[in-house]
């Protein structure tokens, strides 16, 4: 039987993915769980597997394509079919339309519907579980990476409470008869309907004039606008066309916590981390955050309330061959520096790697930037929507400060360090900001108080 593997709903607010590259060709016996397409989204680079063991039939997809939703990718012949056989059934069906004793076609009474039951994505260890269990792997809602079931599931799902059988839940998915569909990796389907009413209306901006023909002055070059850094386009649209963006700025002192940094640097090292200037201002954001929770908000419109989250995931934006990602940092208020250290390394370098999950991605309250390893004075950063503030830091420098007061004062060296914080302000103040940044400057100026911040 022909199967339709189409592109899941991948959560999280993505739409759509890139094709990076295709792993298989038109009839080859691929394995349930074998990789067959690497697909990129906004969030991370990701393998796709086959759901099912069969032949390939037919690819309807290639490397470099932009593929949304509900799109068929590949069509599967599960294994024990042949297409002799396919042919010879649906011919079958079409040779036989029922007839009226009046030579009229008589009504066809519909098969009863039932649910779908196609196989999903799983590895052999886990199917054999659910087997042991007696669970139709089929009925379990998956949670795993890119939307398999793992074995928590199958156990989650044998101790629950069981439907009555023969009862078809309200809303379930039916199928034509002959027809059969792979669920897509998420538990819900894609539906175009469902996003439209989840997602808040979009004011957009008036359409931009034509480009002029740019080729009439001379040669130009045409670059597709691909994977991260057109995401990235929208996502900055949407986030400068939404939010009334406002920045305040002011420096740190940093000279003490550099002293404190280069003490202990080897011993983070150790652990595998690096003590870079973000470790700390991802410390004293969690702690700024805790007691400013409007900046861990965002705003619906729609029903006009400030959503403030209880939970302080912090992200970082991170520099790749592939654009600016920003990895999340989860329960930033519930680890040391030394924790924080290590993390930010190994996600940075998962990052840069392409191998970030959609979880590494996802699930920020609050965004940091730091600019300064490239170098500038300032920094006013877009706000990374459906946040409603950002950090922004920009190259710390040493510089002449003067010490004292009017009548005794000294010109003496300090590491000053600019920062900004762009803020919503249909949620936030300038006075609210102001007294945000500053809880983080304290915090940045003094490691003590730094490392009681909680």
């Amino acid at each position: 039987m022909p199967v339709e593997f189409k592109l899941p709903d991948l959560g999280e607010g993505i739409h759509e993915g890139e094709i990076i590259e295709v792993l298989v060709h038109e009839g080859d016996i691929v394995e349930d769980g074998q990789t067959v397409l690497i697909i990129e989204t906004d969030k991370a680079t990701a393998e796709v597997p086959s759901p099912v063991t069969g032949t390939v039939k037919e690819i309807r997809v290639k490397a470099g394509q932009i593929v949304r939703v509900g799109e068929v990718l590949i069509v599967f012949l599960k294994e024990g079919e042949s297409e002799e056989q396919k042919e010879h059934r649906e011919q079958r069906v079409e040779d036989r339309p029922p007839i009226s004793g009046a030579g009229q076609p008589a009504a066809v009474t519909a098969p009863p519907p039932k649910p779908s039951a196609g196989p999903v994505a799983a590895a052999p260890s886990t199917r054999r579980l659910a087997r042991e269990l007696g669970v139709d792997i089929n009925r379990v809602k998956p949670t795993g990476s890119g939307g398999r079931v793992t074995p928590q599931d199958v156990r989650a799902f044998a101790e629950a409470p069981r439907q009555p059988e023969g009862k078809i839940p309200p809303g379930a998915p039916f199928e034509k008869e002959g027809e059969e569909k792979i669920p897509s990796f998420s538990p819900q389907l894609p539906s175009e309907k469902r996003q439209e009413e989840k997602t808040p209306p979009v004011f957009l901006p008036p359409k931009a004039p034509a480009l002029p023909e740019f080729e009439r002055e001379g040669r130009v070059e045409r670059i597709p606008l691909r994977s991260v850094r057109r995401t990235t386009a929208k996502h900055i649209a949407v986030a400068w066309s939404q939010i009334p963006h406002v920045t305040h700025a002011d420096v740190a002192d940093l000279t003490q916590l550099e002293a404190f940094r280069r003490k202990h640097k080897e011993q983070v090292e150790a652990q595998g981390g690096v003590l870079s200037l973000t470790v700390f201002a991802v410390k004293a954001a969690a702690a700024a955050l805790k007691k400013f929770p409007l900046f861990n908000s965002s705003v619906d419109m729609e029903s006009e309330e400030i959503i403030i989250k209880n939970y302080h995931n912090i992200g970082f934006a991170v520099d790749t061959d592939r654009g600016l990602l920003v990895p999340v940092i989860r329960d930033v208020d519930c680890k040391s520096i030394f924790e924080i250290a290590v993390e930010l390394k190994e996600l940075s370098e998962k990052t840069r790697q392409g191998k970030a999950t959609r979880d590494d991605m996802s699930g920020g309250t609050f965004t940091i930037t730091n600019i300064g390893p490239m170098g500038g004075t300032a920094i006013s950063p877009i706000i990374n929507y459906p946040e409603v503030a950002i950090l922004g830091m920009a190259r710390a420098r040493l510089q002449p400060v003067v010490a004292g007061d009017e009548k005794h004062y000294e010109i003496v060296p300090r590491l000053m360090l600019p920062l900004s914080i762009t803020f919503d302000h249909r949620v936030l103040d300038g006075a609210e900001a102001a007294r945000f940044l500053t809880m983080i400057i304290e915090g940045l100026q003094n490691p003590e108080t730094l490392l009681m911040m909680s």
